[in-house]
Protein backbone atom coordinates (compact mmCIF):
# COMPACT_ATOMS: atom_id res chain seq x y z
CA UNK A 1 0.00 0.00 0.00
CA UNK A 2 1.23 3.76 -0.86
CA UNK A 3 -0.34 6.93 -2.05
CA UNK A 4 1.50 9.36 -2.88
CA UNK A 5 1.28 13.15 -0.84
CA UNK A 6 -1.00 14.57 -3.54
CA UNK A 7 -3.07 11.86 -2.76
CA UNK A 8 -3.05 11.64 0.97
CA UNK A 9 -3.59 15.43 1.01
CA UNK A 10 -6.55 14.65 -1.54
CA UNK A 11 -8.10 12.45 1.17
CA UNK A 12 -7.53 14.74 4.07
CA UNK A 13 -7.09 18.00 3.19
CA UNK A 14 -4.31 19.99 3.39
CA UNK A 15 -1.46 22.09 1.92
CA UNK A 16 1.07 20.46 -0.14
CA UNK A 17 4.78 22.04 -0.11
CA UNK A 18 7.73 20.39 -2.06
CA UNK A 19 7.46 17.42 -4.58
CA UNK A 20 3.54 16.33 -4.70
CA UNK A 21 4.05 12.80 -6.14
CA UNK A 22 7.09 11.78 -3.29
CA UNK A 23 5.69 8.04 -2.59
CA UNK A 24 4.62 7.24 1.02
CA UNK A 25 4.34 3.67 2.29
CA UNK A 26 4.52 4.42 6.15
CA UNK A 27 4.40 6.64 9.05
CA UNK A 28 8.06 7.20 11.47
CA UNK A 29 9.30 9.32 13.80
CA UNK A 30 11.07 12.06 12.93
CA UNK A 31 14.08 10.73 14.50
CA UNK A 32 13.83 7.21 12.76
CA UNK A 33 11.79 8.33 9.80
CA UNK A 34 13.43 7.24 6.07
CA UNK A 35 12.63 6.66 2.67
CA UNK A 36 8.70 5.46 1.88
CA UNK A 37 8.00 7.28 5.78
CA UNK A 38 6.42 10.29 6.75
CA UNK A 39 7.00 11.60 9.90
CA UNK A 40 5.29 14.99 11.99
CA UNK A 41 5.74 17.88 14.16
CA UNK A 42 3.32 18.71 16.75
CA UNK A 43 5.45 19.63 19.78
CA UNK A 44 7.88 22.65 19.04
CA UNK A 45 10.60 21.06 20.72
CA UNK A 46 11.22 18.63 18.72
CA UNK A 47 12.36 21.33 15.76
CA UNK A 48 15.78 20.22 16.44
CA UNK A 49 14.95 16.38 15.09
CA UNK A 50 12.95 18.13 12.07
CA UNK A 51 15.96 19.96 10.98
CA UNK A 52 17.78 16.51 10.82
CA UNK A 53 15.71 14.51 9.93
CA UNK A 54 15.45 11.33 6.70
CA UNK A 55 11.60 11.19 6.35
CA UNK A 56 10.97 11.25 3.22
CA UNK A 57 7.70 13.90 4.02
CA UNK A 58 6.73 15.76 7.16
CA UNK A 59 3.51 16.72 8.31
CA UNK A 60 3.97 20.24 9.83
CA UNK A 61 1.82 23.04 10.70
CA UNK A 62 1.99 26.63 8.64
CA UNK A 63 4.28 28.05 11.48
CA UNK A 64 7.17 25.78 10.75
CA UNK A 65 6.69 25.27 7.28
CA UNK A 66 10.08 27.33 6.85
CA UNK A 67 11.66 24.93 8.88
CA UNK A 68 12.80 22.38 6.57
CA UNK A 69 13.18 21.70 2.89
CA UNK A 70 11.91 18.20 3.00
CA UNK A 71 8.36 18.01 0.71
CA UNK A 72 5.84 18.66 3.43
CA UNK A 73 1.67 18.86 4.04
CA UNK A 74 0.96 22.01 5.70
CA UNK A 75 -2.46 22.03 8.19
CA UNK A 76 -3.98 23.17 11.04
CA UNK A 77 -3.14 19.92 13.68
CA UNK A 78 -0.39 17.92 12.47
CA UNK A 79 -1.05 15.19 14.68
CA UNK A 80 -4.80 14.68 14.17
CA UNK A 81 -3.62 14.39 10.39
CA UNK A 82 -0.96 12.06 11.13
CA UNK A 83 -3.46 10.08 13.61
CA UNK A 84 -5.76 10.03 10.27
CA UNK A 85 -2.65 9.01 7.93
CA UNK A 86 -1.42 6.37 9.89
CA UNK A 87 -5.43 4.81 10.18
CA UNK A 88 -4.53 4.64 6.41
CA UNK A 89 -1.55 2.65 6.44
CA UNK A 90 -2.17 0.25 9.38
CA UNK A 91 -5.96 -0.43 9.46
CA UNK A 92 -7.70 -2.69 11.93
CA UNK A 93 -8.14 -5.95 11.11
CA UNK A 94 -10.97 -7.38 9.64
CA UNK A 95 -12.69 -10.13 11.43
CA UNK A 96 -12.84 -13.70 9.75
CA UNK A 97 -16.94 -14.91 10.33
CA UNK A 98 -17.40 -17.46 11.99
CA UNK A 99 -18.12 -19.63 16.14
CA UNK A 100 -14.86 -21.29 16.23
CA UNK A 101 -14.77 -24.76 17.63
CA UNK A 102 -14.09 -24.97 21.73
CA UNK A 103 -16.46 -21.47 21.61
CA UNK A 104 -19.81 -21.82 23.53
CA UNK A 105 -22.75 -19.98 22.28
CA UNK A 106 -25.79 -20.77 24.25
CA UNK A 107 -28.78 -21.36 22.79
CA UNK A 108 -31.15 -18.52 22.56
CA UNK A 109 -28.15 -16.25 21.84
CA UNK A 110 -27.99 -14.28 18.73
CA UNK A 111 -24.78 -14.28 16.61
CA UNK A 112 -25.10 -12.17 13.50
CA UNK A 113 -23.52 -14.32 10.47
CA UNK A 114 -20.46 -11.64 10.00
CA UNK A 115 -19.33 -11.97 13.45
CA UNK A 116 -16.51 -13.88 14.97
CA UNK A 117 -16.20 -15.58 18.33
CA UNK A 118 -13.15 -17.63 18.93
CA UNK A 119 -12.53 -20.96 20.81
CA UNK A 120 -12.61 -20.58 24.36
CA UNK A 121 -15.16 -17.12 24.35
CA UNK A 122 -18.78 -17.40 26.12
CA UNK A 123 -21.97 -15.87 24.88
CA UNK A 124 -24.91 -16.54 27.50
CA UNK A 125 -28.61 -16.90 26.31
CA UNK A 126 -30.31 -13.78 24.97
CA UNK A 127 -26.96 -11.92 23.94
CA UNK A 128 -27.41 -10.10 20.58
CA UNK A 129 -23.87 -10.01 18.84
CA UNK A 130 -23.77 -7.26 15.76
CA UNK A 131 -22.57 -7.60 12.48
CA UNK A 132 -18.39 -7.49 12.31
CA UNK A 133 -17.65 -7.86 15.62
CA UNK A 134 -14.99 -9.78 17.10
CA UNK A 135 -15.08 -11.80 20.92
CA UNK A 136 -11.22 -12.77 21.53
CA UNK A 137 -10.51 -15.96 23.31
CA UNK A 138 -11.75 -16.25 26.86
CA UNK A 139 -14.02 -13.27 26.61
CA UNK A 140 -17.44 -14.01 28.47
CA UNK A 141 -20.55 -12.08 27.01
CA UNK A 142 -23.23 -12.23 30.01
CA UNK A 143 -27.20 -12.93 29.47
CA UNK A 144 -29.17 -10.67 27.54
CA UNK A 145 -26.05 -8.43 26.79
CA UNK A 146 -25.96 -6.24 23.26
CA UNK A 147 -23.14 -5.15 21.61
CA UNK A 148 -23.43 -2.75 18.04
CA UNK A 149 -21.91 -3.22 14.96
CA UNK A 150 -18.02 -4.00 14.35
CA UNK A 151 -17.55 -3.86 18.33
CA UNK A 152 -14.02 -6.21 19.37
CA UNK A 153 -13.57 -7.66 22.35
CA UNK A 154 -9.93 -8.47 23.13
CA UNK A 155 -8.83 -11.86 24.58
CA UNK A 156 -10.27 -12.27 28.32
CA UNK A 157 -13.00 -9.25 28.28
CA UNK A 158 -15.84 -9.75 30.63
CA UNK A 159 -19.72 -8.09 30.03
CA UNK A 160 -22.18 -8.35 32.65
CA UNK A 161 -25.32 -9.57 31.88
CA UNK A 162 -27.90 -7.11 30.92
CA UNK A 163 -25.34 -4.37 29.92
CA UNK A 164 -25.25 -2.13 25.98
CA UNK A 165 -22.55 -1.72 23.82
CA UNK A 166 -22.78 0.60 20.77
CA UNK A 167 -21.35 0.23 17.68
CA UNK A 168 -17.57 -0.07 16.97
CA UNK A 169 -16.35 0.02 20.61
CA UNK A 170 -13.16 -1.23 21.60
CA UNK A 171 -12.67 -3.47 25.36
CA UNK A 172 -9.41 -4.13 25.57
CA UNK A 173 -7.96 -7.58 27.60
CA UNK A 174 -9.09 -7.43 31.28
CA UNK A 175 -11.50 -5.02 30.97
CA UNK A 176 -14.85 -6.02 33.03
CA UNK A 177 -18.00 -3.60 31.73
CA UNK A 178 -21.02 -4.35 34.68
CA UNK A 179 -19.59 -5.48 37.63
CA UNK A 180 -21.43 -4.94 41.21
CA UNK A 181 -20.83 -1.22 42.09
CA UNK A 182 -19.83 -0.67 45.78
CA UNK A 183 -23.09 -0.62 47.02
CA UNK A 184 -23.11 -1.35 50.85
CA UNK A 185 -25.10 0.23 53.97
CA UNK A 186 -23.92 0.04 57.59
CA UNK A 187 -26.13 -1.64 59.73
CA UNK A 188 -24.30 -1.56 63.15
CA UNK A 189 -20.97 -3.40 63.09
CA UNK A 190 -21.52 -5.01 59.71
CA UNK A 191 -22.54 -3.81 56.26
CA UNK A 192 -25.27 -5.06 54.10
CA UNK A 193 -25.07 -5.35 50.46
CA UNK A 194 -27.49 -3.46 48.49
CA UNK A 195 -28.43 -5.09 45.21
CA UNK A 196 -27.29 -3.30 41.70
CA UNK A 197 -29.96 -3.81 39.62
CA UNK A 198 -29.06 -0.84 37.06
CA UNK A 199 -26.80 -1.73 33.83
CA UNK A 200 -24.21 -0.02 32.30
CA UNK A 201 -25.01 1.78 28.99
CA UNK A 202 -21.73 2.36 27.00
CA UNK A 203 -22.06 4.45 23.38
CA UNK A 204 -20.82 4.45 19.63
CA UNK A 205 -16.93 4.63 18.80
CA UNK A 206 -15.90 3.94 22.49
CA UNK A 207 -12.51 2.53 23.76
CA UNK A 208 -11.63 1.33 27.11
CA UNK A 209 -8.23 -0.07 27.91
CA UNK A 210 -6.82 -2.99 29.76
CA UNK A 211 -8.05 -4.10 33.32
CA UNK A 212 -10.37 -0.87 33.15
CA UNK A 213 -13.85 -1.30 35.29
CA UNK A 214 -17.31 0.03 34.38
CA UNK A 215 -19.81 -0.70 37.33
CA UNK A 216 -23.22 -1.37 37.12
CA UNK A 217 -25.39 1.18 38.49
CA UNK A 218 -27.19 0.77 41.91
CA UNK A 219 -30.82 1.75 40.27
CA UNK A 220 -30.26 3.50 36.90
CA UNK A 221 -27.42 2.80 34.77
CA UNK A 222 -23.80 3.88 34.58
CA UNK A 223 -23.71 5.61 31.32
CA UNK A 224 -20.78 6.01 28.42
CA UNK A 225 -21.28 8.54 26.22
CA UNK A 226 -20.62 8.19 22.21
CA UNK A 227 -16.91 8.50 21.70
CA UNK A 228 -15.47 8.46 24.98
CA UNK A 229 -11.70 7.17 25.39
CA UNK A 230 -10.35 5.45 28.70
CA UNK A 231 -7.01 4.17 29.28
CA UNK A 232 -5.93 1.39 31.10
CA UNK A 233 -6.87 0.41 34.45
CA UNK A 234 -8.92 3.26 35.53
CA UNK A 235 -12.15 2.94 37.90
CA UNK A 236 -15.58 4.29 36.48
CA UNK A 237 -18.02 4.23 39.88
CA UNK A 238 -21.73 2.73 39.86
CA UNK A 239 -24.37 5.41 38.47
CA UNK A 240 -21.01 7.53 37.03
CA UNK A 241 -21.79 9.27 33.17
CA UNK A 242 -18.82 10.19 31.03
CA UNK A 243 -19.94 13.05 28.99
CA UNK A 244 -19.25 12.24 25.23
CA UNK A 245 -15.86 13.12 23.44
CA UNK A 246 -14.49 12.95 26.77
CA UNK A 247 -10.58 11.04 27.35
CA UNK A 248 -9.25 9.67 30.90
CA UNK A 249 -5.78 8.42 31.12
CA UNK A 250 -4.40 5.68 33.25
CA UNK A 251 -5.12 5.06 36.56
CA UNK A 252 -7.67 7.93 37.06
CA UNK A 253 -10.78 6.61 39.28
CA UNK A 254 -14.28 8.35 39.38
CA UNK A 255 -16.02 7.72 42.78
CA UNK A 256 -20.33 6.83 42.65
CA UNK A 257 -21.99 8.78 40.89
CA UNK A 258 -19.82 11.24 39.44
CA UNK A 259 -21.01 13.38 36.39
CA UNK A 260 -18.59 14.40 33.97
CA UNK A 261 -19.28 16.70 30.92
CA UNK A 262 -18.80 16.26 27.56
CA UNK A 263 -15.28 17.04 25.92
CA UNK A 264 -13.79 16.57 29.25
CA UNK A 265 -9.87 15.42 29.90
CA UNK A 266 -8.72 13.63 33.23
CA UNK A 267 -5.26 12.85 33.61
CA UNK A 268 -3.60 9.82 34.90
CA UNK A 269 -4.04 8.96 38.64
CA UNK A 270 -6.52 12.00 39.04
CA UNK A 271 -9.95 11.45 41.50
CA UNK A 272 -13.01 12.40 41.74
CA UNK A 273 -15.13 12.13 44.56
CA UNK A 274 -18.19 10.61 44.86
CA UNK A 275 -21.61 12.77 43.52
CA UNK A 276 -19.60 15.36 41.61
CA UNK A 277 -20.24 17.13 38.79
CA UNK A 278 -17.47 18.56 35.86
CA UNK A 279 -19.36 20.33 33.20
CA UNK A 280 -17.93 20.60 29.48
CA UNK A 281 -14.97 21.27 27.89
CA UNK A 282 -12.92 21.06 31.94
CA UNK A 283 -9.67 19.84 31.83
CA UNK A 284 -7.99 18.09 35.46
CA UNK A 285 -4.48 17.75 35.93
CA UNK A 286 -3.00 14.13 36.77
CA UNK A 287 -2.82 13.47 40.21
CA UNK A 288 -5.36 16.14 41.05
CA UNK A 289 -7.76 15.36 43.49
CA UNK A 290 -11.25 17.00 42.24
CA UNK A 291 -13.14 17.14 45.97
CA UNK A 292 -15.69 19.81 44.60
CA UNK A 293 -17.77 20.19 41.88
CA UNK A 294 -16.63 22.01 39.02
CA UNK A 295 -18.86 24.95 37.16
CA UNK A 296 -16.40 26.33 34.49
CA UNK A 297 -14.57 24.94 31.57
CA UNK A 298 -10.98 25.28 32.22
CA UNK A 299 -7.61 23.60 33.39
CA UNK A 300 -7.86 22.31 37.04
CA UNK A 301 -4.17 21.03 38.98
CA UNK A 302 -3.84 20.30 42.81
CA UNK A 303 -1.33 18.56 44.85
CA UNK A 304 -1.37 18.84 48.61
CA UNK A 305 0.37 16.47 51.32
CA UNK A 306 -1.88 13.55 53.65
CA UNK A 307 -2.63 14.67 57.00
CA UNK A 308 -5.05 14.06 59.15
CA UNK A 309 -8.71 15.20 57.71
CA UNK A 310 -8.89 17.95 60.61
CA UNK A 311 -5.85 19.58 60.25
CA UNK A 312 -6.02 18.84 55.98
CA UNK A 313 -9.26 20.52 55.82
CA UNK A 314 -8.74 23.40 57.75
CA UNK A 315 -5.10 24.29 55.44
CA UNK A 316 -6.88 23.75 52.19
CA UNK A 317 -9.82 26.09 53.03
CA UNK A 318 -6.52 28.73 53.86
CA UNK A 319 -4.96 28.13 50.75
CA UNK A 320 -7.87 28.66 48.68
CA UNK A 321 -7.47 32.50 50.13
CA UNK A 322 -3.83 33.00 49.98
CA UNK A 323 -3.94 34.98 47.13
CA UNK A 324 -6.34 37.42 48.88
CA UNK A 325 -4.28 37.09 52.01
CA UNK A 326 -1.16 37.82 49.85
CA UNK A 327 -2.85 41.02 48.48
CA UNK A 328 -4.15 42.38 51.84
CA UNK A 329 -0.33 41.83 53.37
CA UNK A 330 0.65 44.13 50.41
CA UNK A 331 -1.80 47.05 50.91
CA UNK A 332 -0.96 46.69 54.79
CA UNK A 333 2.59 47.15 53.78
CA UNK A 334 1.77 50.03 51.47
CA UNK A 335 -0.39 51.29 54.20
CA UNK A 336 2.54 51.33 56.42
CA UNK A 337 5.29 52.60 53.86
CA UNK A 338 3.07 55.37 53.49
CA UNK A 339 2.61 56.72 57.47
CA UNK A 340 6.38 55.86 58.09
CA UNK A 341 8.50 56.66 54.98
CA UNK A 342 12.09 55.52 55.41
CA UNK A 343 14.62 57.85 56.51
CA UNK A 344 17.42 58.93 55.35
Amino acid sequence: MAFTLAEIAARFGGRVVGEPQVLIRQVGTLERAGEGQIAFLANPRYRAQLAATRAAAVIIAADAETLTARPCIVCDNPYAYFARVSQLFNPDAVAVPGVQPGAHVAAGAHIDALARVEAGATVEPGAVIGAGCWIGAGSFVGQGVALGEGCRLHPSVVVYAGCRIGARAILHSGAVIGADGFGIARDGERWVKVPQIGGVRIGDDVEIGANTTVDRGAIEDTVIEDGVKLDNQIQIGHNCRVGAHSAIAGCAGLAGSVSVGRRCTIGAGAIVLGHLSICDDAHVSADTVISRSIRKPGTYTGLFPFDDHRSWARNTALLRHLAELADRVRRLEQQLSQKDPPHG
